[in-house]
């Protein structure tokens, strides 16, 4: 079985669907309200743990409602939360999405997913080291990210980031990175001077750019896309991070990467069908079956 420690971010998603956005100073009515646990490093967890590994989440929420929720969902998906912190007097991250004409926009509020640091990296320390692989995301401090890829690299672990939303990387850390998985509005921003066929060419087996309804690019012998399911969209929140969840279940099992991408995007084919980051995360026999077909 495979053993995934998720570092990242923690939240309680809170969507408003509405037939349009409202511009500047306008009030409209909307649809309904729903919340969701999210944050990236929760969802990538949930995928994970969905698919039959076994999952410890370290991360950070306050003493609210919100951070309440948030932990009794990861103990319902069977990840284990004796690495998250509580933080009394202090408000658990938010994001607030708003959904309306077919697609979504995303205010993240981080909250105390900002509080994740240095220490709770070495509490952890142990667990990253028996770990197959260890994910992270850019909703907690960046000088974090590089903190624990500095300790990935000490402890001889696999280390997957997720670079999202997309941040500069360090040259020491990015030798440290062994998957790096930005979409491609990402691997500009983080690439600015190459193109994203360079960019792949120079870290061949490395970065695996997500392409959306077009699949995922990377090198093996060459470069190469692995193409996405073609499905009825419903919410393509989550999609990227039921992608990255699977994508390390299958690396940590011992799959190539080629054979990691497809189980990943079979993945996140599911996930899109449903409303919500979690809720439409699929488990192993949803995920064979797609591969069947």
């Amino acid at each position: 079985m495979a053993k995934i420690t998720v570092v990242g971010s923690l939240s309680i998603d809170l969507v408003v669907r509405a037939a349009k956005r409202p511009v500047a100073g306008e009030t409209i009515i909307g649809e309904d309200l729903s919340l969701f646990p999210g944050g990236k490093g929760a969802n990538q967890a949930v995928a994970a743990a969905r698919l039959g590994a076994t999952v410890k989440m370290v991360g950070c929420v306050g003493d609210d409602s919100y951070g309440e929720m948030i932990i009794k969902n990861l103990e319902k998906e069977n990840v284990n939360t004796s690495l998250v912190k509580r933080f009394t007097k202090k408000t658990s991250g938010t994001a607030h999405i708003t959904v309306a004409e077919g697609d979504n926009s995303i205010i993240v509020v981080k909250g105390t997913n900002d509080l994740v640091d240095e220490s709770l990296i070495e509490e952890a320390r142990a667990e990253i080291a028996s770990s197959d692989i260890v994910m992270a995301q850019y909703e907690i401090p960046l000088p974090i990210i590089d903190y624990l890829a500095k300790v990935c690299e000490e402890e001889g672990t696999s280390f997957l980031l997720n670079p999202a939303p997309a941040a500069d990387i360090q040259t020491e850390t990015l030798k440290r990175i062994t998957y790096l998985t930005p979409n491609e509005n990402e691997n500009k921003l983080i690439f600015p001077n190459k193109t994203s066929d360079e960019a792949i060419a120079d870290f061949p087996g490395n970065l695996l750019v997500t392409l959306g309804e077009k699949g995922v690019r990377f090198q093996t012998d060459t470069i190469q896309t692995v193409p996405a399911f073609k499905v009825a969209v419903t919410d393509t929140t989550g999609a990227g991070d039921t992608f990255n969840g699977a994508f390390a279940v299958a690396i940590a099992e011992g799959k190539d990467i080629e054979t990691a991408v497809l189980f990943g995007n079979a993945a996140a084919a599911l996930s899109v069908q449903k409303l919500g980051a979690q809720s439409g995360m699929p488990d192993r026999e949803a995920v064979k079956e797609m591969l069947t077909q």
